[in-house]
This record gives C-alpha cells, structure tokens and sequence, in this order.
C-alpha cells in the first residue's frame, strides 16, 4: 500500500545528517521544557479562573443572602477550591518550592556555624 506521506525533513541534505546523542538530548530537553511550561500556564489559567469565579460568587451571595460577609457559607467555595489549587501548585512547582534543593545543607551549615561560635 503506498502513501504520500513524507518524512519531516529540515535540512536539504536530511540523509547525509548524524543523529548523534546530542540531538535526541536536546529534543528530550526540549520536550521537557515545553511540558514544564504547559503545567505552568495550565496552573497561571487556573490561578486566573479561581480569583474571577470566587470574587463573582463571594459578591453574589453577599448581595443576594442574609449571610453575613464573614460567614463560613460565603468563603467555603473559595476554601474548598482553594485546597485544590494548593494542591495543583505543588503539582506544578513541587514540594521543595519554598526551601529549594540545597535548604537542608544551607541550615546544618547555619546551625554548626552557630554552635561552633558559641563554643569558642
């Protein structure tokens, strides 16, 4: 069975090109990359869609209802999504977002500086 399709080709001379490690590295780090910036935007819309539909429901039922502003029943939406949107975000920036890689290291270092300039 024979088909049009051709291969993708970027260069006049494809047959003659080396696929070394090297690009397929680059084309991984690339895919990486892209798919680390989708969880981002895809977070940032979330983010987004969070503020205007809570800021729209909080005023709805503050106009609409005998409740009053600080009552549990208008902020439980907001509340409820928001643990959801906690947990997205440590989807998309991970768990070591506020102390980084090396936090540990960094404070067992301060904490034996400290203790050594208290013994000397």
């Amino acid at each position: 069975m024979a088909t049009d399709i051709q291969p993708y080709n970027d260069s006049p001379d494809f047959e003659k090109r080396d696929f070394g490690k090297r690009d397929f590295a680059k084309e991984e780090a690339y895919m990486r990359a892209k798919k680390k910036l989708e969880k981002l935007v895809g977070f940032y819309w979330h983010l987004a869609v969070y503020i205007i539909v809570n800021a729209f429901i909080i005023i709805l039922i503050t106009v609409n209802s005998h409740q009053s502003f600080f009552s549990f029943g208008t902020w439980a939406t907001a509340f409820f999504w928001g643990i959801g949107l906690l947990f997205h975000f440590l989807g998309v920036f991970g768990p070591g977002f506020m102390f980084g890689k090396d936090w540990e290291e960094r404070k067992i270092k301060e904490f034996m500086d400290r203790d050594r300039s208290n013994w000397e």
